[in-house]
């Protein structure tokens, strides 16, 4: 089901011409990255449409930002479902969207063989099979007009093996390497692809996930509005890759300096379930 919320305004003067706003549409929108990414991108001048499962959350946001004079349209969808994804396919198909912020997501923490193997599949549909589906409408949408942008959401743990994560660390290292492919591939058409790999975000995430924040190191959270202004502002700049935060850079660089034996043993320390 699809709403859209506008604040209504005056009719221009003869002297004046409507502002051309842009839309972009932002998975996982109810909350977190999801929701300050909507939030940042309407204070930008576009016009959004968030996506996710809490049609309730989605309204509220959508209604807060409709009274800064932006506009939001609501797409109730989970897109681990076929028929989720279809709906946001479909909205893409019409053929004006110049973003797609590919946020939608979650992390399971658990010892695998314990988690219920249909959580990790619809891990792998949410994280992995969503993006790719909605990557490709956009990009078809976006590549005769020789203009867009697309921001897929990956993780540092794309850059390593997470064990106790292992299943979404696999899923974030797809979505970088996809990235960074379609990067190269879509920049003669003039459109943009960018992979934002953020470490700990004061979000639901952990909650969801399952995390002990305790075990995770001191200060090494962001909030979400520097980790979406980064991500914005590389995008626009045409980088392919945007790690927001000295700490998640070291993170993201840890193979570099030490054994991959090494890393997935201090991973695996910090994300074991007890």
């Amino acid at each position: 089901m699809t709403t859209t919320v506008e604040k209504p305004t005056e009719a221009p003067s003869a002297e004046e011409k409507p502002k051309v706003t842009k839309t972009a549409i932002v998975t996982g929108a109810s909350s977190g990255i999801g929701e300050e990414f909507a939030r940042q991108l309407a204070g930008r001048g576009y016009a959004v449409v968030l996506v996710a499962r809490r049609r309730d959350r989605l309204d509220a946001i959508a209604k807060e930002i409709a009274e800064t004079g932006a506009t939001a349209e609501v797409i109730e969808a989970d897109l681990s479902k076929p028929e989720g994804v279809a709906a946001v396919v479909k909205r893409i198909g019409k053929g004006d969207v110049d973003m797609l912020v590919n946020n939608a997501g979650f992390g399971i923490n658990g010892v695998f063989g314990a988690v219920p193997l249909e959580r990790e599949l619809e891990e792998i549909d949410l994280n992995v099979r969503a993006l790719t589906e909605l990557s490709h409408a956009a990009i078809t949408q976006m590549k005769p007009k020789r203009a867009g942008t697309i921001i897929n959401v990956g993780s540092t743990g794309s850059y390593q093996p997470v064990p106790y994560m292992s299943t979404y660390a696999a899923t974030k290292a797809y979505v970088l390497f996809f990235s960074e492919g379609l990067h190269e591939e879509a920049k003669q058409y003039g459109v943009t692809v960018t992979c934002l790999c953020p470490g700990g975000t004061s979000t639901e995430f952990q909650q969801v996930a399952g995390v002990d924040r305790k075990k995770l190191p001191r200060g090494s959270f962001m909030e979400p509005a520097p980790v979406v202004k980064a991500a914005l502002n590389g995008a626009k700049a045409g980088r392919g890759i945007v790690v927001p935060g000295m700490m998640n850079k070291t993170t993201a660089n840890l193979n570099r300096f030490l054994p991959r034996s090494a890393v997935r043993k201090i991973a695996g320390r910090m994300f074991k379930h007890d």
